[in-house]
């Protein structure tokens, strides 16, 4: 089984990176497309929604993953309307009727998909060290 490197263990300008600048180019981009097109937002969105859920492999468990995707779904909501507000685009999208609530939903749709990738992997994780450790029975001896 495939083990990533856990977000703790890197250096701290990886996380940083990786936990911040990260979501903020990608809520960058997602604020840009707004004004674009609906179809490509969403889009885009399903794929960062997948990122969220990988990203949760690289904790313990799903708090920790948890934690990574509150604030890294706080910077990208952020970062797509400031981004959006810049451009000066009409949204294709709804952004609801006080879009700065979206930095909120953001954050927890963050926290939400990223503790399940976290959840997923401590649970594969757990699945592996307890085949490790059953005892395998001889036959005919």
């Amino acid at each position: 089984m495939y083990q990533p490197m856990l977000f703790r263990d890197r250096e701290r300008p990886a996380q940083i990176v990786m936990g911040g600048v990260v979501p903020a180019v990608a809520g960058a981009i997602a604020g840009v497309l707004v004004g674009v097109s609906s179809g490509a937002y969403w889009g885009y969105a399903a794929v960062i929604a997948l990122g969220s859920v990988v990203a949760g492999f690289e904790h313990r468990d799903g708090w920790g993953g948890a934690d990574r995707g509150l604030v890294a779904g706080a910077i990208y909501g952020t970062a797509l309307l400031l981004t959006h507000a810049l451009v000066g685009t009409h949204a294709k999208v709804s952004l609801g009727s006080f879009p700065p609530f979206l930095a909120v939903a953001t954050a927890i749709a963050g926290m939400l998909l990223t503790g399940v990738g976290g959840r997923i992997a401590r649970g594969q994780r757990e699945r592996v060290q307890s085949r490790a450790t059953i005892p395998v029975e001889r036959s005919g001896l």
